[in-house]
């Protein structure tokens, strides 16, 4: 899923495989775009050889990793010390071996671009082989590389910290939405040809976002609603409002397709005035200084506008 809490690719794996090995797939497609620079997963998401690779996709791979501390972190070489975290290295990075290996890696990489081979089919070929195949271990070194620097900078940056357990609440929160969607049958595929699953799971997917976007559009109506009667809005309310409400959605019944029917012109830069946008404005037409309020006070204003805007809605 993307950063706009919205379903951009899925795809169907059996049951006992690394996730990981199909993470990298959006990449079979040159002509996919807008191309994702930043890949977030769980511990499944991750391996040596897939951060390899994916730094030559050119993409930043940013996952969430259950027992990190078991990974061996390598150093640039044999005479790199370090004072306090020394103890952290256990293995030294095998330069000659990338620097041999690294066309054919690009040669792989440029066949994965062009839509030749799946990530997947490659990774699973190449790992199967992993003790004699020298290419497979010159995208495991260079993976430990990537991957090293990727674990001293989740040691020593809290926000980033921060924004990996930001996006995996995000992807937890559109599984469950879109689990939720997928009612019929108790969300159990019934079907065994591969065919009819994918298609359960693109049409869940594609539902799910059409649910988001109009969750959206209707938040959207009713916060300008609210804008245009005078109401001024909390900057950690709107925050907290999320795409994924589901309760004034009644998933039973019966469903009468109108397709003649056109939908409402959806409005992109819909303003939303907010408290501290409009104290920033006025400061700038003014330059009085403005009291802050307290912190609690704040956490009940907002509490309180969420309240009515829950009360609005459901009338």
């Amino acid at each position: 899923m993307s950063d706009n809490y919205i379903a951009r690719f899925s795809h169907f794996i059996p049951c006992g495989v690394w996730e990981g090995s199909f993470i990298l797939d959006i990449f079979e497609q040159e002509d996919k775009e807008p191309r994702p620079e930043v890949l977030h997963g769980d511990t499944q998401a991750q391996s040596s050889t897939i951060f390899g690779m994916a730094y030559l996709l050119g993409v930043e791979l940013m996952p969430r990793i259950r027992n990190w501390k078991d990974l061996k972190l390598s150093r640039p070489g044999q005479d790199a010390h370090y004072t306090h975290i020394n103890e952290l290295f256990s293995d030294t990075v095998d330069w000659d071996l990338i620097e041999t290996h690294l066309p054919d890696m690009l040669r792989v990489v440029l066949s994965v671009t062009a839509g030749m081979i799946r990530p997947s089919t490659l990774l699973r070929k190449l790992g199967t082989y992993s003790r004699k195949n020298k290419l497979y271990q010159a995208f495991r070194e260079l993976g430990n590389v990537v991957r090293t620097e990727f674990l001293l900078h989740l040691l020593g940056d809290p926000e980033l910290r921060s924004t990996l357990q930001s996006a995996m609440n995000k992807s937890e929160a559109f599984n469950g939405f879109a689990k939720w969607v997928l009612f019929g049958g108790e969300g159990v595929i019934a079907e065994n040809r591969r065919e009819e699953q994918r298609k359960i799971i693109k049409f869940n997917h594609l539902v799910a976002n059409c649910v988001i976007l109009y969750n959206v559009f209707v938040v959207s109506k009713e916060l300008q609603k609210l804008a245009l009667e005078g109401r001024e809005f909390d900057e950690q309310a709107v925050a907290a409002l999320s795409p994924y409400i589901r309760h004034h959605i009644n998933r039973f019944g019966h469903y009468q397709l109108d397709l003649t029917r056109h939908s409402p012109p959806i409005e992109y830069d819909l303003p939303i005035p907010t408290k501290k946008r409009q104290e920033k404005l006025a400061g700038q037409a003014t330059p009085t200084r403005r009291k802050k309020k307290p912190k609690k006070k704040r956490k009940k204003t907002a509490a309180r506008q969420m309240k009515l805007f829950s009360a609005e809605e459901g009338t």
